[in-house]
């Protein structure tokens, strides 16, 4: 895809899957990963000792923003011709 391309919302795909822009800089996308990802959960048992509870989260609630409650993610000009438009 062409930089011109880009608005915030549109959403394009990768070869690590799907994406939605939410920021489109000068020469820069910023995007968050519509897949879902894996989230961690920090907690202490009965001990107090602490341990960390993972497992895969596909919560709808963690793309609405900004801010976001998960990473966004940077597409330059090299990374731009790896995307295409979603369907």
């Amino acid at each position: 895809m062409e930089h011109s391309e880009f608005v915030i919302g549109t959403e394009f795909m990768t070869g690590a899957g799907r994406w939605r822009c939410t920021d489109v800089g000068t020469r820069t996308i910023i995007a968050i990963s519509l897949e879902p990802r894996e989230t961690v959960l920090l907690d202490h048992d009965e001990s107090g000792a602490l341990r960390e509870i993972r497992h895969m989260n596909d919560d709808p609630r963690d793309l609405i923003g900004p801010p976001y409650s998960i990473v966004e993610h940077v597409f330059d000009e090299y990374d731009l011709p790896g995307c295409e438009p979603a369907r």
